[in-house]
């Protein structure tokens, strides 16, 4: 197979001002891509998510090399498979996963390959898992996003960066489970482990936190407590079901959330990125709770904990990356639930763009007016 012509968004300098919309950090740019080689697949990209993850690069908060082509939260068709690869073929329907696992190291030999070593090396340095790039554009090679760079009419991946996923499965829905669904609702079943009756909190309520809410609903949790700066993001939440909601604006926002879970809840989890948030979420929690964060901030940013309280108190606190997922264990899973109406997966789509739009979107995702907005590419 020769090489390939596509569109990709691609970033070549980290903290454009704002608005995006008029500086433009990502250019549409014609690139071009290589074949698949040993384990890896190329994918026709039908539908990719906006996250938080993806605006913390643009801006500059989460560095990564550049130049790059982002987007990692994505759904499509596999068009071409390299060698080696004997489980996927032409025209099956796959979801993206944004930590690639070898499936050897120490922590994918132990049953938690979202720590995959490789992966995570792999990823910082922008290359595939297999090494290097298959991305070259105007002046060198491109950068790939967490083994995705979704954002682009085709993208060359590993294997095992793929879940295949069922034909009939909208990609625009499908796209949320490789990212938003798989981290949030992950966070309150593999890291926290809620179980039927527990107490939730859920501050921060982007895609993520709102998949979160989601999931403590399915576990059973009651009550469960939704805590954000936007209205409209708490509306959203009532609607999901019997969900109690907190304005974090508000100067109590804590007293009231440990009032409406008797003295503290059982689970809370920190969704927003921020130290503010995550020190808020760890007084929401009561006396002998989890406090679980898989938001992102700054690698510089620091959490100062009261250690005698930790000890005194029995409190855990837990970080939760890709919501300590096995991806293809619970990317189907989590698809049955959306599928039997417990998982309402498709409430957390707000809104579809095709590509040439993609900066305007990040300027509504910053402003908190999109919980998740999906590019959609071909027919």
């Amino acid at each position: 197979m020769s090489t390939i012509q596509t569109r990709a968004a691609v970033l070549r300098a980290m903290g454009a001002a704002r608005p995006y919309a008029d500086s433009r950090p990502l250019a549409i740019e014609t690139v071009t891509l290589d074949p698949p080689g040993a384990g890896e697949v190329l994918v026709a990209i039908r539908a990719a998510g906006l996250c938080h993850s993806d605006l913390s690069v643009i801006n500059g908060d989460r560095p990564r090399p550049m130049p790059m082509a982002l987007g990692h939260e994505a759904a499509g068709v596999v068009e071409a498979v390299g060698p080696g690869v004997d489980d996927l073929n032409p025209g099956d329907h796959v979801v993206m996963v944004f930590m690639p696992s070898c499936g050897h190291c120490q922590p994918c030999a132990g049953g938690r390959p979202a720590l995959c070593e490789p992966g995570a090396a792999a990823n910082g340095r922008g290359e595939l898992l297999g090494g290097g790039t298959r991305l070259h554009g105007e002046g060198g090679d491109l950068h790939h996003h967490l083994g995705c760079s979704a954002f682009a009419d085709r993208a060359v991946v590993s294997r095992r960066s793929l879940v295949k996923v069922p034909k009939d499965l909208p990609f625009e829905h499908a796209a949320l489970f490789g990212c938003a669904v798989l981290t949030g609702v992950g966070a309150v079943v593999n890291t926290a482990q809620v179980r039927a009756g527990q107490s939730v909190a859920v501050v921060g309520l982007g895609g993520v936190g709102l998949a979160s809410v989601l999931g403590a609903l399915a576990s059973g949790a009651a009550p469960v407590v939704a805590v954000d700066l936007s209205e409209d993001k708490l509306a959203l939440a009532r609607s999901l079901g019997p969900v109690l909601t907190v304005n974090a604006a508000d100067a109590d926002a804590v007293e009231q959330v440990r009032a409406l879970t008797n003295g503290g809840a059982d689970v809370v989890l920190e969704m927003a990125g921020s130290v503010r948030a995550l020190e808020a979420a760890w007084k929401m929690t009561k006396r002998g709770g989890t406090t679980v964060t898989a938001g992102l901030p700054p690698p510089e940013a620091a959490l100062a904990v009261n250690v005698v309280n930790l000890v005194a108190e029995e409190r855990t606190l837990k970080g939760s990356y890709i919501g300590t997922a096995i991806p293809s264990r619970d990317i189907p899973r989590y698809i049955q639930l959306f599928r039997d109406g417990r998982l309402p997966v498709d409430r957390l789509l707000t809104g579809v763009v095709a590509l040439d739009d993609i900066n305007a979107a990040f300027d509504a995702l910053h402003a908190g007016e999109a919980v998740r907005t999906v590019v959609t590419f071909g027919d």
